[in-house]
Protein backbone atom coordinates (compact mmCIF):
# COMPACT_ATOMS: atom_id res chain seq x y z
CA UNK A 1 0.00 0.00 0.00
CA UNK A 2 2.62 2.04 0.45
CA UNK A 3 3.84 2.04 -2.67
CA UNK A 4 0.81 2.92 -4.34
CA UNK A 5 0.44 5.88 -2.04
CA UNK A 6 3.96 7.49 -2.79
CA UNK A 7 3.21 7.28 -6.68
CA UNK A 8 -0.33 8.99 -6.70
CA UNK A 9 -0.08 13.07 -5.74
CA UNK A 10 -1.44 13.75 -2.57
CA UNK A 11 -4.72 15.63 -4.47
CA UNK A 12 -5.22 12.44 -5.92
CA UNK A 13 -5.17 10.13 -3.19
CA UNK A 14 -7.60 13.26 -1.75
CA UNK A 15 -9.85 12.93 -4.46
CA UNK A 16 -10.16 9.15 -4.63
CA UNK A 17 -10.89 9.23 -1.03
CA UNK A 18 -13.81 11.84 -1.13
CA UNK A 19 -15.15 9.99 -4.37
CA UNK A 20 -15.44 7.07 -2.01
CA UNK A 21 -16.64 8.50 0.69
CA UNK A 22 -19.49 10.34 -1.19
CA UNK A 23 -20.50 7.51 -2.69
CA UNK A 24 -20.57 5.42 0.67
CA UNK A 25 -22.85 8.27 2.03
CA UNK A 26 -25.06 8.98 -1.06
CA UNK A 27 -26.94 6.01 -1.32
CA UNK A 28 -30.56 6.21 -1.33
CA UNK A 29 -32.88 4.08 -0.08
CA UNK A 30 -35.22 2.94 -3.04
CA UNK A 31 -39.15 2.68 -2.42
CA UNK A 32 -38.67 -1.05 -2.62
CA UNK A 33 -35.92 -1.44 -0.44
CA UNK A 34 -38.41 1.00 2.18
CA UNK A 35 -41.18 -1.67 1.75
CA UNK A 36 -39.39 -4.55 2.06
CA UNK A 37 -38.35 -3.54 5.48
CA UNK A 38 -41.71 -2.10 6.58
CA UNK A 39 -43.14 -5.96 5.67
CA UNK A 40 -40.12 -7.31 7.46
CA UNK A 41 -41.01 -5.33 10.85
CA UNK A 42 -44.92 -6.03 10.70
CA UNK A 43 -44.99 -9.17 8.80
CA UNK A 44 -48.58 -7.30 7.08
CA UNK A 45 -50.01 -6.23 3.72
CA UNK A 46 -48.96 -2.66 2.52
CA UNK A 47 -51.99 -0.73 1.99
CA UNK A 48 -50.24 2.56 0.63
CA UNK A 49 -46.94 4.24 0.24
CA UNK A 50 -45.85 7.97 0.01
CA UNK A 51 -42.81 9.81 -0.30
CA UNK A 52 -42.91 12.60 1.80
CA UNK A 53 -40.17 15.54 2.09
CA UNK A 54 -39.50 16.32 5.87
CA UNK A 55 -37.36 19.82 5.74
CA UNK A 56 -34.32 18.54 3.56
CA UNK A 57 -35.46 14.36 4.15
CA UNK A 58 -37.06 12.47 2.07
CA UNK A 59 -39.23 9.77 4.19
CA UNK A 60 -41.34 7.09 3.14
CA UNK A 61 -44.48 6.36 4.93
CA UNK A 62 -45.86 3.10 4.57
CA UNK A 63 -49.22 2.07 5.67
CA UNK A 64 -49.74 -2.15 6.61
CA UNK A 65 -52.08 -3.87 7.39
CA UNK A 66 -51.28 -6.16 10.31
CA UNK A 67 -52.07 -10.34 10.58
CA UNK A 68 -54.32 -9.40 13.19
CA UNK A 69 -56.12 -6.84 11.79
CA UNK A 70 -54.63 -3.33 13.07
CA UNK A 71 -53.29 -1.09 10.53
CA UNK A 72 -49.55 0.07 11.13
CA UNK A 73 -47.74 3.04 9.69
CA UNK A 74 -43.91 2.64 9.12
CA UNK A 75 -41.67 5.46 8.62
CA UNK A 76 -38.22 4.73 6.55
CA UNK A 77 -35.80 7.42 5.62
CA UNK A 78 -34.33 7.42 2.38
CA UNK A 79 -31.17 8.23 3.40
CA UNK A 80 -28.76 6.00 4.19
Amino acid sequence: MKRVASKCSAGVLAALLAATALSVHAREVSMQEAVAQAQRETGGKVLSVQTLNVGKHKVYRIKTLTRDGQVRIVQVSAEQ
